[in-house]
């Protein structure tokens, strides 16, 4: 359920985009969202409240002074910019066990209730666990629902996107039955099922990686992005989609992978 910052009113999110990152290996969607969030500077407008999601709250991750550097973040908040038509669902925690279907249907149905015009989710997988077919080429992959199909299926094709591979259900018994898989990506086809279910319009944006030092993953996976909705363009030609390094890393990413070695060891 979404809840407005403060006394307000619920915004109108009528038309809007919505951006969202699954759980997923490398916390990569997570990242890219990250990258969004604070490149474009988009102001808190709530929060998702919901018990699927592990109990969290921090500092502001997007702090950039000190004035806002004391602001609480919690598991499950909602950012907007109506000037793109943008609202993103920053996800902080992982799921509680056995509730994934039960976020996918609030999820959905507030989806519904505030007339989005799309979903986007970002994902990842698990690098290793690729079919043969998916070692080739880019290790970005798309997949699109049936009612998103007519309005951005030709784009896709354009853009050179390549669509995820389905696979067999059974390697080596039955390689007719192929259906889709993403190992390591949390509640993607879960969501992604369901949408299709509901004649939501959603498309899933996924990269194979590995667990590590994953913002390279994040800064591909926000540029695939960045090629259909041209949220940033480059400096030097408005034409073109945006480079990484004009993508901006919100300060807490310093502390990604803790603090640095004690001095005392040396």
């Amino acid at each position: 359920m979404f809840v407005p910052c403060g006394s307000s009113a619920a915004p109108d999110f009528e038309g809007f985009t919505l951006l969202l990152p699954a759980v997923s290996v490398g916390n990569v969607g997570q990242l890219a969202v990250d990258l969004v969030i604070f490149t474009l500077g988009m102001p808190k407008v709530g929060y998702f409240y919901t018990d699927c999601l592990v109990p969290m709250v921090g500092n502001n991750p997007y702090a950039t002074a000190e004035e806002n550097s004391t602001e609480l973040s919690i598991n499950a908040e909602v950012y907007s910019l109506p000037s793109k038509k943008l609202v993103v669902l920053q996800i902080r925690s992982p799921f509680v066990k056995n509730k994934y279907r039960s976020f996918c249907q609030t999820l959905l149905s507030w989806v519904k209730s505030s007339r989005c015009a799309k979903v986007i989710l970002l994902s990842s997988s698990h690098a290793y666990q690729r079919d043969d077919q998916q070692l080739h080429g880019t290790p970005l992959r798309y997949l699109l629902s049936p009612a998103i199909q007519k309005t951005a299926g030709d784009l896709m094709q354009r853009l050179n996107w390549k669509e995820m591979e389905k696979v067999a259900a059974y390697p080596g018994v039955n390689d007719a039955d192929m259906v889709l898989r993403i190992p390591g990506g949390g509640i993607t086809t879960l969501l992604f099922n369901e949408s299709c279910s509901n004649g939501i319009q959603m498309a899933v944006l996924v990269k194979f990686c590995s667990e590590g030092d994953n913002i390279p993953d994040a800064l591909a996976l926000v540029n695939y992005l960045n090629e259909w909705l041209q949220l940033i363009k480059s400096e030097q030609n408005s034409d073109v989609p945006a480079t990484p390094s004009q993508w901006k890393i919100p300060h807490s990413w310093r502390l990604l992978f803790g603090s640095g070695l004690p001095p005392a060891l040396y």
